[in-house]
Formats: C-alpha cells, structure tokens, sequence
C-alpha cells in the first residue's frame, strides 16, 4: 500500500471535515448558543484543519492510486472522519465519554442514526447541526465527495469510488469518475433543496428542523432534532413528505440522473426496483391491516404509521413516528426482515441491498430446478439477462459473511444487553445502518445503556455494514500489507 498517498487523500478529506465543523460554529453563534458551545465547534474544526494540512504538506507528492489503496484511503479516511467528528461531542461535554462520542459520530458518517444521547431538545442547535451534517456527508460518501471537487483524482478516482459506494456493482454514468462523482453528488443535492423546501413552506417545520431532517432523510440516516423522532410533529403532512423521500433516498440514484434527464421509464425498467417497489408496497399493507386489528386506531392513521415505518425501516432510515416494538409479533418480524434487506444497490441506504436479496431467491430456485433436472444448464437472471457466475458467487459469499458476522455478532452482544431480543437487533440494527431495534434498543429507547466496550463492538459493526464488509476486512489480510 502507498501510505503516502494514502494519508495525503485522507488529509484531504479531514480538511473538509474540519470545514463543516467551523461552519457549525457559526450556526451556533447564529443561534446565540452559550460560548463553550461556540467555542467547542470552532476549536475542533481548527485542530482538525491544522492536522489536516501538516499531514496533506508532509505527504505531498503525485497521486497514483492502485485498488488496494482505494481499501486503505477509505478505511482511514472513515476511521479518521470518526475521530476528528467526535471532538466537538467532546469538547462541549454533550458526550464526554470519548467512546460514546465516537459512537455517536459513526453512526452519523455511516447513516446509522443510533444514538447515545437520551434527551435531544436538550442538545445545542449548533451540535445538532454537526450531528445532521455527518449524515449528509456520509450517506453519498465524503471520499466520493473529495474525488467530484479533486481534479487530480481523476486517475486513481475510481479506486475510491469501488471502495466507497455500497452495491454488488459500481455503474458509470459518464467515461469519467470524476464527472459520475459530480452528477451523482448533484442529483443528491438537488432531491436535498426540494426536501427542505417542501418540509419548510409545505410541512411548515422551521429551517433547522427541515434541514436536519432533509440530511437525516436523503442520508438514509435517521436522526432527529426531537427524542419522540418524526412522531413529535404529529403532522399527516410531514409524514407524506418525508415517505416519499425515504422511498426515492433507497432507490440507485443513478435512476434518479436518468429520470431528470428525461428517461423516468428507467425506473420501472429496472428489476430491482420493481421488486422493492412491490415488496415496500405489499410489506406496508400486511402491517396496516396487521395493526389494525389488533388496535383500536382507524385504518388510516394504520396505514400511515405502516407505511411511514415500513419505508424507514427497509431504507435504513430510522425515522419513526410510532412505537412499533409495541406492534404484533408478525409485524415486528417482518421489519428485521427488511432490515438485512436494506435499499437499492447505489442509494443510500444500507443492508444487503435489495439486488442481493433478489439475486440469491433466484439462486435458490436455480438449484431447486437443478435438484430436480441436473443435466439442465440454467443461468441465474437478472431482467432477462444472465447474471455473470463471478457476481453470483461473490453475492453468495457475502451473504455467508454477513449472517456469520451477524451471528458472531449477537453472541458478543449478549454479554452487553439485558435479554436476547436487544442484543440480535441491535447488531442488525448497527450492522445494516438502521438504528433502531427492538426491546433495550428500541424507538423509545437508545444504546446509552450499553457499555461503552459494547459501543465500541457496534461503532466496528456500523463501519462493518456501511463499507459492506469486503473494504474493511481485507485490511486483515496479511497479504494486504505484503509488497
């Protein structure tokens, strides 16, 4: 590995954090927050802008990037992101721990949304501002971000880029890296303009709240500027809005860019949405009627709180407006379901991703029909068109790791966790970037109650599920740091 240019890019990326964290302060001096606050924001992002230029002048010298360095650059620029990211946490004592904090951070960067603070309307507006930006950053992925305003990235972009973006494949939408890093980056912030907009004029929220939520939203991320989330607003509208950009937050914004570029019927032409779209549609109306009966609520406030919850849930998102651990069992079920099933491959959302899920059902059939028929040469496809045998096995060892790691996981956490409901959901909860789970770690609970030794097991879980499992654990190879 190059570690010179290896830590020269990370010192670029820590310099854009360091950026934010200054224009945080200035948020909280707008809000004429008490000056430790002011301070805390301002000193952090100055320490983080200073490391990051003695490093950036000490490693100075051409970029040439190989696959392996895309691995280092994005393990240690995220590892680095945590660390500088959890200092205003600290220096204000919102977190004073520093495990907690980190905790905290990661679950921002990773658009997790877990979090260790127990009363939100508490916290400062200019640390929930750090706390929404660490979302926004995150959730399209700051490296891709370095590599759409760094021209000379252009050569070893890529390696980053494969590195960085989630799904099985990393589609181009133009020869050159930098410029798919650009237009993906403006479709993402262009959906984030009309959010806010909306939620402010439509959803008549305040600019702070509608921006917090905007990144929390677009992110897939899940944190809110109120500990009752979503729910505190009670609004039918609110709701609406945010449904609807959960849902196009879980979609491969590659669709996105071609639907603004006047070929919306990619949308339905392509097999992974439409199997996400009929799966969130159906998984919405089995929970609606689910709860229905068994309350006394009317059928569409059920529907809504179905719908909302389903959304959020299979889009990582988080978000919540009813306490769904008090739901039926099959419901509940259902929602850890769709919480390994995670969003579309290229959205931001986390877990296996929908194209995983639907290659490997496929995969079970062709072996059933093989079973049955074993001189048959049957292919695995995907929209009418065979899926290479090299993608097919890779999504099956992924999907291996990922139920060991899940289950290697949950036995860790029983030692950390009250029962055994809380310690499987909140690895699946960490691991697949949602936030929520069941029981001590549900949506009118937090992870405050855990050690922070059981932070720290789910901080690696949370970086684990949001770089999907190959780009962190190679780095455990021996071979990886062998010439």
């Amino acid at each position: 590995m190059n570690k010179r240019a290896v830590f020269h890019l990370v010192a670029y990326m820590t310099l854009v954090i360091g950026v934010a964290m200054v224009g945080c302060a200035g948020v909280s001096f707008y809000y004429n927050e008490p000056l430790k606050i002011q301070l805390s924001l301002a000193y952090s992002g100055s320490f983080t802008i200073l490391c990051a230029v003695v490093v950036g002048f000490l490693t100075r010298g051409d970029i040439n990037l190989s696959r392996r360095d895309g691995f280092g650059i994005v393990v240690f620029g995220w590892l680095a992101a945590t660390l500088f990211g959890s200092l205003p946490y600290i220096f204000s004592e919102v977190i004073p721990h520093p495990v907690s904090a980190m905790f905290e951070t990661m679950s921002g960067f990773t658009t997790t949304g877990a979090s260790v603070l127990t009363d939100l309307e508490a916290v400062p507006r200019g640390i929930h501002f750090w706390r929404a930006l660490t979302h926004w950053f995150g959730g399209m992925g700051v490296l891709v971000l370095c590599v759409a305003i760094l021209p000379f990235l252009g050569v070893g972009g890529m390696q980053i880029y494969r590195a960085e973006m989630p799904g099985p494949s990393k589609d181009r939408l133009t020869p050159r890296i930098t410029t798919t890093a650009k237009l993906l980056w403006g479709v993402y912030a262009l959906l984030t303009l009309i959010e806010a907009v909306l939620l402010k004029f439509v959803g008549k929220m305040g600019w702070f709240d509608s921006l917090c939520h905007t990144f929390g939203t677009m992110a897939t991320g899940g944190f809110s500027t109120r500990t009752a989330s979503v729910g505190a607003f009670d609004s039918a509208v609110i709701d609406t809005i945010l449904i609807v950009f959960m849902f196009l937050a879980g979609i491969n914004f590659s669709l996105h860019y071609h639907a603004l570029t006047g070929k919306p019927g990619r949308y339905f032409r392509d097999p992974e949405f439409r199997f996400y779209f009929i799966f969130l549609a159906c998984a919405s109306l089995f929970i609606t009627f689910n709860v229905w009966f068994d309350s006394t609520a009317s059928l569409g406030r059920c529907f809504r709180d179905a719908t909302f919850t389903a959304t959020s849930i299979i889009t990582t998102t988080g978000f919540a407006t009813v306490d769904f651990d008090q739901w039926p069992n099959a419901s509940r079920l259902l929602l850890v379901v769709m919480m390994f099933m995670g969003g579309c491959a290229g959205s931001t959302g986390g877990g296996m991703k929908i194209v995983r899920v639907f290659i490997m059902f496929k995969k079970m059939l062709r072996e059933l029909k093989l079973f049955m028929r074993p001189s048959a040469v049957i292919q695995v496809k995907l929209g009418g068109k065979p899926v290479e045998q090299e993608i097919v096995s890779h999504i099956s060892a992924f999907f291996a790791i990922f139920i060991l790691i899940f289950a290697i996981g949950s036995f860790i956490m029983t030692f950390f966790t009250p029962d055994l409901e809380t310690a499987v959901t909140s690895v699946i909860a960490t691991l697949g970037n949602i936030g929520p789970g069941l029981s001590a770690v549900g949506v009118t609970q937090n992870y405050a109650a855990i050690s922070p030794l059981g932070q720290g097991i789910l901080t690696v879980f949370m970086l684990l599920g949001r770089l999907e499992l190959y780009t962190v654990l190679i780095l455990f190879l021996p071979s990886f740091w062998k010439r």
